[in-house]
């Protein structure tokens, strides 16, 4: 079965997006990027946000086509404009989108559930509302938080608030060169001895 994988860039004091959903923090270099690149491609389906999804729309389908691209964005311009991607929103029409997007309404965790059924890569899942939304829903089977080395002071929390608790279990951590530190959980199970 396919796993969904939330992949977010968060402050080290816990913001997925500053104030103004300003997110010119971010540290990305070459390195961190093929990472990105190398991690996303062999994902079957982009699961995106409204506004996720019309951010990357507006710079990514042509960004390889500027001669001074660096190689891992031109690299990523392609992925991104050839992976098959499901746009949530209530308010694009419903149906077949542009740059190989489909664009759902709501978020219905039985059609999510099919979704994890049919044969291909992992589901990315990306956009802050539509994360919290999976979340609440009980929908994420992996978070990848990627810890960049800054403090931004405020801004928009990676995790809603909640009353549930959800035991998780390290399965990777790796340092990149520029200070990102990359923590990759998956859901703590009672027969692991996971507590």
């Amino acid at each position: 079965m396919r796993k969904i994988s939330l992949m977010m860039s968060v402050s080290l004091d816990g913001y997925m997006e500053g104030s103004d959903r300003d997110i010119d923090w971010h540290v990305v270099d070459a390195e961190l990027h093929q990472h990105f690149n190398d991690t996303l491609k062999h994902l079957g389906a982009f699961l995106e946000g409204r506004v996720t999804h019309e951010l990357m729309a507006a710079y990514w389908p042509t960004a390889d086509a500027d001669p001074d691209a660096p190689a891992p964005m031109a690299e990523f311009a392609g992925i991104w404009r050839d992976m098959p991607k499901i746009v949530y929103s209530r308010t694009l029409p419903s149906g077949p989108a542009d740059w190989n997007a489909t664009v759902v309404s709501e978020v219905v965790p039985e059609e999510v559930r099919a979704l994890k059924e049919q044969p291909g890569g992992d589901l990315g899942l990306g956009g802050a509302d539509l994360a919290a939304t999976f979340l609440r829903h009980d929908l994420v089977d992996e978070i990848k938080v990627y810890v960049h080395p800054v403090l931004i002071g405020r801004g928009r929390s990676m995790f809603p608030v909640s009353d549930t608790r959800t035991p998780l279990r390290l399965t990777e951590s790796r340092t990149f060169g520029n200070g990102v530190v990359l923590l990759r959980y998956e859901r703590a199970t009672p027969d692991s001895g996971d507590s």
